[in-house]
């Protein structure tokens, strides 16, 4: 399940328990209506509470980010303390021009993705 916010410039995803495609699709196209406004869009990923995700997302993700929308976003911030979830946010910085930095605490991700 996920949770989705919009405010100026920020979209706000919080993924609790499972992350589906269902959840992709939805963050999905809540991104693509923000990349219709005018301005940089920038991103913010909550993953503090995600238990799991299926294969499908990690292939949709990958298809999202480096094929179709490498250039749309200007900030990505991920909240986590999970290791592997930090890794592969890094590694995203090789397939996308946006500037990637991972986070533990919230509020200081959330001022960072909102300047």
């Amino acid at each position: 399940m996920i949770t989705i916010e919009q405010s100026d410039n920020l979209v706000n995803i919080a993924v609790l328990g499972e992350f589906t495609l269902n959840d992709f699709k939805s963050f999905e196209e809540h991104s693509l209506y923000k990349l219709k406004s005018p301005g940089q869009v920038n991103l913010l990923f909550d993953l503090r509470a995600m238990l799991d995700y299926t294969v499908d997302v990690a292939w949709e993700e990958i298809k999202f980010f480096s094929r179709e929308h490498n250039h749309d976003f200007s900030k990505i911030a991920v909240v986590t303390s999970d290791q592997w979830l930090t890794w592969q946010a890094w590694l995203s910085r090789l397939f996308i021009d946006a500037d990637v930095q991972v986070f533990t605490d919230y509020a200081e991700a959330q001022l960072w993705a909102q300047s």
